[in-house]
């Protein structure tokens, strides 16, 4: 998913960070100015429904205008190793084998 909130802001009027953290405090919605930093300029680790729902609210938008699905970045287990391998110079890369910290051998496959 991308993160679309200075683009939707911006359509709205509100070009600085600092306007949305006081429209969204006048709504009860308090962020510090590190997460609304992180809100503004990247994509958020995580975000409550309940502050999604009144940034929505704030800017006039929907969910959809905030976070836009990108499908082609999501990929199926294994999918991923197989375009490498088909993409790539002709080598496949070698298996990652663990080793114990405590130097013992791992059981038997």
């Amino acid at each position: 998913m991308k993160w679309n909130l200075r683009l939707t802001a911006a359509n709205k009027g509100i070009w600085k960070a600092s306007q949305l953290q006081r429209s969204l405090a006048e709504h009860g919605l308090v962020i510090s100015a590190g997460k609304m930093s992180g809100l503004w300029s990247g994509q958020p680790v995580s975000l409550k429904l309940e502050d999604l729902g009144v940034i929505c609210v704030v800017l006039g938008c929907g969910i959809a205008d905030l976070l836009i699905p990108e499908p082609e970045k999501v990929h199926r287990p294994g999918q991923e190793e197989t375009a490498r391998a088909v993409v790539g110079s002709g080598t496949v890369t070698p298996k990652v084998i663990p080793k114990r910290r405590d130097r013992r051998s791992l059981p038997p496959e």
